[in-house]
Parts: structure tokens; C-alpha cells; sequence
């Protein structure tokens, strides 16, 4: 049980570190491709990602109860998907329960769902970019040229990020539920 709480917190901070390292380059190199000033460039690119990585934190968390939120409707429910997430209820006892073999929760992602949550990463993006940026320069010019470019960039990179982790969570969950059945 603690093996498994310490695996799924590194697996949480290494998807956080990865955003906040992709998110720092493209930062910097968008800064500097509007500004023209390394200084500047470094300025906006170390402080800003700093604020998105904290805001990505929550909009990843917020999303996460959005897209499991059905199944977290009891508190029944919520102790028993806990219980099998930690390997402490069989298959049989799940099946007992809820009539379906295994305690799969994830909800199918649609298309809407994933442009939804893209759309709501990229308003959140903007409103820090430009706050950020402004506290930066005082030059609401160079503020709104940041907070439109530079979301606009780093949602497509946060898409693909995003597929990455889900692509490589879901391996993660195959490769548990054949050990469990193993």
C-alpha cells in the first residue's frame, strides 16, 4: 500500500516536472522571439512558467475530479474504488459488488471533453501570461503580445503533453490489471 502511494505520487511530480520543463523552454524562446531581449526573455520565462506550472497543478486536479466525478458520487463508491485501486479488494469481491469484473473508474474521453479541457488550459494560460508579463515589463503592448502567442503555443504543446501522460497512465493500468489477474 505505501509502494503504491509513493509510486502514484512520483508519477504525479514527474508529470508536473515535465510540464514545467516544456513549459519553461517554450517560454523563454516565445519571450524572446517578441521582445528581442535575453533578459527579458529569461525574466518572463523563469517567473512565468513558475505561476503556470502551480495553475496547471490545479486545472490538472480540477479535470481529474471532472472526468472521474460519476464515479466518486457515494462515499461507498469512493472507499470501494480506493480499496481496488490498492490491490486490497479481489476481482470477485468487485464483481460482487458492482456486477463488472475488475474497478476501472476512467471514464471514456470524448473529443468535446478533450477540446473543453484544452480550451479552459488556454484561458487559464492567458489571464497568468499577461498578468505575469505586465508585473514584467509595465508595457501592456508587449503584455498582451506574450499572453495571446505564447498560450497559443503552449497548448498545442500541452495537448500533446496531456495525450503523452494519459497514453502512458493507461499502459500503467493495463500492465496492473494483467499482474492482478495473473
Amino acid at each position: 500500500m505505501v509502494r503504491l502511494l509513493i509510486s502514484t505520487a512520483r508519477q504525479l511530480a514527474l508529470k508536473i516536472a515535465s510540464y514545467g520543463v516544456m513549459h519553461l523552454v517554450v517560454a523563454i524562446l516565445v519571450a524572446f522571439a517578441i521582445t528581442g531581449d535575453w533578459r527579458l526573455a529569461l525574466a518572463v520565462g523563469l517567473v512565468e512558467p513558475f505561476f503556470q506550472t502551480i495553475a496547471y497543478s490545479v486545472h490538472d486536479r480540477v479535470w481529474h475530479r471532472i472526468e472521474r466525478r460519476r464515479m466518486l458520487s457515494g462515499l461507498e463508491e469512493a472507499s470501494e474504488a480506493f480499496t481496488a485501486r490498492l490491490d486490497l479488494m479481489s476481482p470477485e469481491e468487485q464483481s460482487r459488488a458492482h456486477g463488472h469484473h475488475g474497478h476501472s473508474h476512467a471514464l471514456p474521453r470524448s473529443l468535446k471533453q478533450v477540446a473543453l479541457k484544452t480550451v479552459t488550459y488556454g484561458v487559464m494560460h492567458f489571464a497568468v501570461a499577461v498578468l505575469v508579463a505586465f508585473a514584467l515589463t509595465r508595457d501592456i503592448r508587449t503584455a498582451l503580445a506574450i499572453g495571446i502567442i505564447e498560450p497559443l503555443v503552449q497548448t498545442v504543446f500541452f495537448t500533446a503533453h496531456d495525450r503523452i501522460w494519459s497514453r502512458i497512465e493507461a499502459r500503467r493500468e493495463r500492465r496492473r490489471s494483467a499482474l492482478a489477474e495473473a
